[in-house]
């Protein structure tokens, strides 16, 4: 039978010819599923990253079968000043301990099935209580030191005051203490090394200045800027022989100082060695960051990371009236020097940097208002390297420039 084409409404009939498949292709519809899959491939979003979990705050671990002993702790040297409160009774009068006392009371009060509170204020005497504390069975929290008691203050009072605080915040009132982080030993001997190196150049600094009033006040000269030197020693020889007995003497304080502050940064060094870092940031204010902050990942968002750096805005607000003012200053002031300082050699190192480019009028608005901006920019910084040392973001995000 012969097929003619149908013309129906048409003039130019069309004829569509399939081309036969190949003979490798067992599914007719592969490729228009492997088509389909590679589009749904490319539409879909990337993959979220992975955060690290969030490190909890310390908090107190209540067992409602267990009474409770609190204990409201004023730190001395030579002595330690306690007020106990049993359960929900009266806080006891103050009582003086040594520390091997209260350490010892408190291990008592364990034994005898007792839970422990303990609060102290964070001083100059380190975690040394509060680690003998917590090995004795005790829960012990360190708060910012405040002001307890107005215009009054007394070892007695502001252990009665610490004691009443930790039981209206065991009872549920979070807003009674604010509990800090608690370095472990090796995050404190770390934190150490960064800060004998600057306490080392101070005294270096010191020591050099000593030498230049010698001099000015006995001579009335002028001593080359690093007059300790091997070339700068060998001019002084014309001067007053006391004069020059007193400057061997600081010399020989100097270079044994200067040799312990070159060892030091030599091991400080090398415990970024090899890291790709950001241009104008430097070896060592990376270093120092990262032993002041002991640990990127106590934080989980950026509120946390700027409330330490000290840098928020302070307010006096009421009403519709809005005023903010200087910085609080509420943070590590170590890290806030470092940051400022890093700021300024970011503004000319790392021309793309996101956070300055979104500030580029205020930078350009005056020298008042470059120096404000510069301290807005600190605590974006330190925000920055949170993220970057969390692997929340890569230079690429950040527009950074490395080294």
């Amino acid at each position: 039978m012969k097929k003619t084409p149908q013309t129906g409404t048409q003039r130019n009939p069309r004829v569509y010819v399939l081309k036969p498949l190949l003979a490798t292709t067992t599914d007719p519809m592969a490729a228009i599923k492997t088509n389909i899959s590679n589009v749904a491939v490319s539409m879909s979003p990337p993959a979220p990253r992975t955060l690290p979990a969030r490190q909890a705050l310390p908090t107190p671990l209540i067992d409602s079968s267990k009474p409770m002993l609190k204990l409201g702790l004023d730190v001395h040297l030579e002595f330690i000043m306690a007020v106990v409160q049993r359960g929900h009774a009266s806080a006891q009068a103050p009582r003086k301990f040594t520390l091997e006392q209260l350490v010892a009371y408190v291990t008592q009060c364990v034994a005898e099935g007792l839970q422990v509170f303990c609060v102290q204020e964070s001083c100059g005497f380190g975690f040394v209580l509060h680690r003998g504390l917590m090995a004795a069975g005790a829960q012990s929290f360190l708060i910012t030191p405040i002001a307890l008691n107005g215009a009054r203050k007394t070892d007695k009072l502001d252990a009665r005051a610490l004691c009443l605080r930790l039981s209206r915040w065991l009872d549920g009132d979070r807003d009674e203490l604010s509990p800090i982080r608690i370095p472990t030993e090796t995050e404190q001997r770390r934190r150490e090394a960064s800060r004998r190196r600057q306490f080392l150049a101070r005294e270096i600094r010191c020591l050099a200045n000593r030498g230049h009033g010698q001099v000015a006040e006995y001579c009335h000269l002028q001593l080359p800027t690093h007059w300790w030197g091997p070339r700068n020693w060998q001019k002084l020889a014309t001067l007053d022989p006391w004069v020059l007995g007193v400057l061997e003497q600081l010399r020989q304080l100097i270079i044994a100082l200067e040799t312990q502050l070159n060892e030091l940064l030599e091991a400080l060094k090398s415990r970024v060695k090899g890291q790709v870092i950001p241009k104008g940031l430097g070896e060592l204010s990376l270093v120092t960051v990262d032993d002041e902050v002991c640990d990127w990942f106590r934080f989980y968002n950026r509120k946390q990371v700027g409330s330490y750096t000290g840098c928020c805005p302070g307010e006096h607000s009421s009403g519709g009236k809005r005023r903010v003012g200087s910085i609080d200053r509420m943070g590590n002031g170590r890290v806030r020097a470092l940051l400022v300082e890093a700021v300024w050699r970011f503004l000319r190192w790392q021309p793309g940097w996101k956070a300055a480019l979104r500030m580029k009028v205020k930078l350009a608005d005056g020298s008042s208002m470059r120096k404000k901006t510069v301290i807005a920019l600190a605590r974006l910084l330190a925000i920055d390297l949170w993220r970057w040392r969390t692997g929340r973001a890569t230079f690429e995000d950040l527009g950074w420039i490395a080294a």
